[in-house]
Parts: C-alpha cells; structure tokens; sequence
C-alpha cells in the first residue's frame, strides 16, 4: 500500500509539473507577440482561433479520455486493449471526418468566421485540433500504463519545439530576410506575419503524433469492441456537455467578441488587447494549479480519513489565503508585470484586477465542487456551468457593443462569481461541509483594504510607488504567517516569525 502512495505521490508531481512548466513556456511566448506582430489586432487572430481551437478541442474528444479511464480499469469486465482500440478508432474516425467536413466547406467557414481573406488559417487550426483530439487518447494510454515521465517528456519536448519554431518564424527569419534575403526567399513571405504563429503549431503538431506512434500502435493493432463502445458513448455524453459548458465559461469572450462588431479590424484590435492584457491574469491560474498539486496532498495525507470534512476546509482556507497573496502580489507589481506585454496593449492593464478576481472564484469553485463528485451527483456540475454559460454570453451580448473587451472581464467575474455561490449553497444541503467563512471573510476584508490603500494613493515615482506597496504586501504576509501559517514552528527560521 505504502509503495502504492509512492508511485502515486511520484506520478502526481510528474504530470503536475509538467503541466505548470508546460502552461509557463507558453505563457512566455506572448511577450514575443506583443512586440514582434504587425499590431494589436494579429494577436486578436491568435486569441480568437485559439479560443474556437480549445471549444473544439472539447467538442471532438466528446469525454472520451474519462470514458477511457472508466472502462479500462474494469479488468474483471473486459480487455483492456480492447478498450483502448475501441476508443483509439472512435476518435480517429471524429477526427477524420471533422477534418473532411471543414475543408469541404473551407471558403464557407472561414467567411463567415471573418477570415475570408487567409482561409488557410481555417484550415491549419482544424488540422491542429483534430490532430490534438486523436492524440489525447495515446496520452491517456501513457498515463494508464505508468508512464508519467514518457508522457511528460513528450508534453515538454512539443513546447519547446514551439517556442523555438515560434523564434524561428517571428525573430530569426525577418532578421534573415534582412540581410540575407536568398538564404529563406524559397519558403519565407515577410508578408505572412501572424500565419506562422499557426505554422509553427501545425509542425508542432504533427511531431507529437510521429512521437506517439510507438504508444498508437498496440491500439492500432488490437481489436476493436462495438459493445463496449456503445458502454463508453453512453457513459461520456455527459461528460461532453459538461466539458462544453465549462470551456464555454472561459472562451466564450474570445470567441463572441469579434462578432459585436462591423468593423472586423477594429475587433481584431480589441481583442488582442484583452487577450493579452488577460494573460498576465493567467498567474493566478498556474500559481492555484501549482497549489492542488503542492499543498493539497499535504493536508490529505495528514487528515487522512479521520475527518475528512475538516480536511477540505482546511484545504480551502489555505487556498484562499495563496490566491489573494497572489492577487495582491499582481496587482501591486504591475508597474513591472506590465512590461510582461508591448506597449500598445496598456490600455487594457484595467482588465487584470476584475479577470483575477473571476479567476481565483472559479478557483474556489472547483475546489468546493468536491462535493457533487463525492456523492456521483456530477450532473450539478453541468447545471451549474450550464447557468454560468447564459449569464457569460448575456453580459457580452447585452454590455458587448457599448462597453468593449471591459464587459468580457466582467462577464468572467460574475460568471464565476455566480457558480462559486450555487456551488457552495446547494453543497451544503447535499454534503454540508463547515468551511472556516470567518477566516475567508477576514482575508478577502484585508486584502480588499491593502488593495485600495496601495492603487489609491498617487505616487509619481516609480521605485516610491513600488516601495509602499511592497510593505502593504508585506503587512499581508506578516498577518497571515501571524494567524494562519505554521512559520513560526520550523526550525531556525521559525523565531523570526514567533
């Protein structure tokens, strides 16, 4: 049992790290974007594509990795190759046939999504996204057969290979072309700026399957079982509209906004503000994602099963108090994060407290939503991210035309707002759990008052600035190590802290 932990513990940080570092790498390209794109709107494309990209995503894996972990697990019942074949043909067939539909009707599509003029984009992201779709079950496969440090070998080596093609495309060949022109002038057009951002993920894109054909193959060659099949159908649908619902949450914004308006480049511009001006809001996303995988099995580990219940509150108590550190952390820095963007995107530096916000809600969301998986009342879940897709959409329809990219941060904040509040309100009739709300109010009171102190005052210079907000962050972190932290009991360090 105790080797059983083990090798869970140690795969747990594998795939947890791996996706942190991985989200980093990329997250680092977008002070390339900022800087090296003909102009605001080219990473309004971006944002835009890769909006629909992650709906899609969704949409032609239709819960399947889940369903594939469901039945494959059930040795007693069936093969598991069998299982894995089963799977690994379904999502090959989707994707094919997606693939087929899409450039069918390529000049179609891709007018009507306001990219008549480059339909190969169209087109590149729907080879991408079909190939990722296909691809999600080999990688489930790897994590099945133990194979965390394969699995995020392969993960790491496709983002590297992105950034460097990303480099390549945007920095080292407009730089070739200055100087030596006939070196590149067989492939490269200086012209085609943004499109080798979609390039440069197409290549990426097909290594990761020449990397994963040794993990395709045993799939490939076992046989397929229609019965089970139908099992693993019936038993992802739900899924699927959950998955739906839940990515519509977060890219409904990228994906609507260009619709709000006439004029498509002015939308492009927008856009590709708020698009990036949100990605410095993505710190809190990594840094809570960094936290389930850090302290979470810490306080798991240490209640054990003798009381449950006081683990979870133990466990969101402290992640609130991370999450506003973090909050406050941002915001007070921002006089440096901003330069994380180019500056033609700091108009939209307003967007970043109100997406943090609406961040860290949905960050409490998912942790009180334990519940309704304990108890296998998962479809809460889906009525839940359902509500919160109607109340998104309403607020950018509604606020959308008058208000800009400003109401896309606001549908996200009271999206998340209001899932957070169902969650916990209807959690506590099905599986009442006695979360410590005196403290959350305490700390959400605290750093709402550091907060207005240190954005309030104006103060003209910069390193000034800095230093008052570093002590209001300070004074935060003195509270918290004070009344919350165990600082004060380790060794050495512990008697600066008593």
């Amino acid at each position: 049992m105790a080797g059983g932990m083990k090798r869970l513990a140690k795969e747990t940080a594998v795939y947890g790290l791996s996706s942190i570092v991985g989200r980093f790498l990329n997250w680092m390209l977008v002070p390339m974007y900022t800087r090296v794109l003909a102009g605001t709107g080219d990473y309004g494309i971006v944002t835009n594509l890769y909006g629909w990209t992650a709906l899609l995503l969704v949409l032609l894996t239709y819960g399947m990795e889940t369903g594939f972990f469901r039945f494959i697990n059930k040795k007693e019942e069936q093969e598991p190759m069998r299982v894995y074949a089963s799977v690994l043909y379904c999502l090959l067939g989707s994707s094919a046939l997606f693939s087929v539909a899409v450039f069918a009707l390529l000049p179609s599509i891709s007018a009507g999504l306001g990219y008549g003029d480059h339909p190969e984009y169209i087109g590149m992201m729907a080879g991408i996204v079909a190939v990722d779709a296909f691809c999600c079950i080999p990688f489930a496969y790897l994590r099945y057969k133990g194979k965390a440090w394969r699995f995020a070998g392969i993960k790491l080596l496709s983002i590297f290979l992105n950034i460097i093609l990303n480099i390549f495309f945007l920095i080292t060949c407009p730089w070739l072309h200055t100087h030596y022109p006939e070196a590149i002038s067989w492939f490269y057009r200086p012209d085609y700026g943004v499109g080798y951002v979609f390039v440069a993920n197409v290549f990426t894109t097909l290594i990761t399957l020449l990397l994963l054909i040794p993990d395709i193959l045993p799939g490939i060659r076992a046989k397929v079982d229609g019965t089970v099949l139908r099992q693993i159908l019936r038993y992802s649908f739900p899924i699927l509209i959950l998955g739906i619902a839940g990515i519509f949450n977060q890219t409904a914004d990228k994906i609507l906004f260009p619709f709000l308006f006439d004029d498509k480049e002015f939308a492009n511009e927008q856009l590709g503000i708020y698009g990036a001006c949100f990605k410095i809001a993505v710190v809190m996303v990594m840094f809570t994602q960094a936290f389930r995988y850090a302290y979470e099995p810490f306080i798991f580990a240490k209640n054990k099963s003798d009381d449950n219940k006081k683990a979870y509150s133990e466990a969101m108590k402290y992640f609130i108090i991370f999450a506003l550190f973090i909050f406050l952390g941002v915001m007070f820095y921002i006089d440096i994060l901003k330069y994380f963007v180019g500056p033609a995107y700091y108009p939209g530096l307003r967007v970043v407290p109100i997406v943090m916000l609406g961040e860290l809600f949905f960050g409490i969301y998912f942790n009180l939503s334990l519940w309704y998986k304990l108890i296998d009342q998962t479809r809460w879940g889906a009525y839940f991210s359902t509500i919160g897709c109607v109340a998104t959409v309403s607020i950018i329809l509604l606020f959308g035309p008058s208000q800009g990219y400003m109401a896309c941060a606001w549908a996200s904040f009271f999206c998340n707002l209001l899932m957070m509040l169902l969650s916990y309100f209807v959690g506590q009739k099905k599986f009442p759990i006695e979360y410590d709300l005196r403290s959350a109010f305490l700390y959400f009171g605290v750093a709402a008052v550091l907060y207005v102190a240190g954005m309030a005052l104006s103060i003209q210079s910069e390193w000034l600035r800095l230093g008052y907000r570093t002590i209001l962050l300070g004074i935060f972190i003195a509270f918290m190590v004070k009344r919350d932290l165990p600082l004060r009991e380790l060794p050495y360090i512990g008697r600066f802290f008593r």
